[in-house]
C-alpha cells in the first residue's frame, strides 16, 4: 500500500492521502504527504474506528482545490457516494484505495456489504443481510416495543456524540441545537431529538454503527437508522451507499457518482 500511496503522490495524482499511523501502539486517522510515509500503516480491524472520511470532508473544505486519497472500508466508500450525492465532496477530486473487513468483523458489524467497490486490499468476505436486532424488535408487540425504545432514550445525556462522529452529518448548522424545535437544557431530552436525527439519517445512513459505539449511553442507534433506511427503501425504492441512482432527498441529477479511480 505505501508503494501505491507513494506512486499517487509522486506522479502528482492526489496531493495528500488520507489513512492509519499507529501512534503508542493504536491506529490513529492521519494526512499524509511524500515526507511523512514510513508511518503509513494499514486499518487494522477491532483495534479502532474512525469517520476517516469526515476527516477528508474537513480537509477537503479547507482545500478545495487538492485532490486526496483515502483509504475505506466498505462503509466508508458508501459514505464517500453519499457525500458526493449531496455535493459535499467532489468526486473528481477524490481517489479511493479499498480495504475489505475480515470476516469475523463482517459477522460482529452484521455488515451487509463489508468490502468496497474499489477493492485493493483484502478479500471480500460474506456480508449478513439480516439484523437480529431488527428482527427481535419486529417480534415485539407494539406497546412493547415502543417502551423499550422510550426506556433507551432516557439515557441519553445529550453529548451530541452521535452526531459528531457520524461521517454523513456534514451541516455546518445543526437543527439538533436549535432552541425552537427541540428545547435546551433538558436531561435527558424529550424523544424529539432523537427522532429528528432519526429522519435526518433517513436515505444518509450508510449503517457503519459509529453512532452506536460512540453513544455512552449505549443506546441501540443502529436499529433505528436501519428501520428508517428500510422504510426510505420500501417508498422510494432508494437504497443508501449506491454509486448511482438519484436520492430522494437532493436535488441533484441522476447520474452515477463513481470517483476517480486508482487503476
Amino acid at each position: 500500500m505505501k508503494s501505491k500511496v507513494r506512486q499517487l503522490l509522486e506522479e502528482g495524482r492526489v496531493d495528500a492521502f488520507v489513512a492509519y499511523k499507529t501512534v503508542h501502539g493504536l491506529p490513529f486517522p492521519a494526512v499524509f504527504t511524500k515526507a511523512d510515509l514510513d508511518a503509513l500503516e494499514t486499518w487494522q480491524p477491532f483495534k479502532a474506528r474512525y469517520p476517516v472520511t469526515k476527516l477528508l470532508l474537513a480537509q477537503a473544505r479547507q482545500n478545495p482545490e487538492k485532490t486526496f486519497g483515502v483509504l475505506v472500508r466498505g462503509c466508508e466508500e458508501r459514505s464517500l457516494y453519499e457525500l458526493f450525492k449531496w455535493n459535499q465532496l467532489n468526486p473528481s477530486k477524490v481517489v479511493i484505495l479499498g480495504q475489505a473487513c475480515p470476516q469475523d468483523l463482517a459477522f460482529y458489524c452484521e455488515c451487509a456489504k463489508p468490502y468496497p467497490d474499489h477493492l485493493d486490499y483484502g478479500e471480500a468476505p460474506k456480508g449478513v443481510q439480516q439484523s437480529r436486532r431488527l428482527q427481535e424488535l419486529e417480534a415485539m408487540p407494539e406497546a412493547d416495543r415502543l417502551a423499550w425504545w422510550l426506556g433507551h432514550f432516557n439515557r441519553c445525556i445529550r453529548c451530541y456524540g452521535c452526531r459528531d462522529v457520524c461521517p454523513v452529518c456534514f451541516c455546518t448548522e445543526c437543527s439538533l441545537e436549535h432552541k425552537e424545535l427541540i428545547p435546551a437544557g433538558k436531561l435527558p431530552p424529550d424523544t424529539s431529538f432523537h427522532l429528528v436525527r432519526a429522519v435526518h439519517m433517513a436515505g444518509r445512513c450508510i449503517d457503519c454503527g459509529l453512532c452506536e459505539e460512540t453513544c455512552p449511553a449505549n443506546i441501540p442507534l443502529r436499529a433505528l437508522y436501519k428501520q428508517v433506511n428500510n422504510l426510505v427503501e420500501g417508498i422510494f425504492d432508494y437504497k443508501t451507499g449506491v454509486p448511482d441512482g438519484r436520492s430522494p432527498f437532493t436535488m441533484l441529477g441522476d447520474e452515477s457518482f463513481l470517483p476517480t479511480g486508482t487503476r
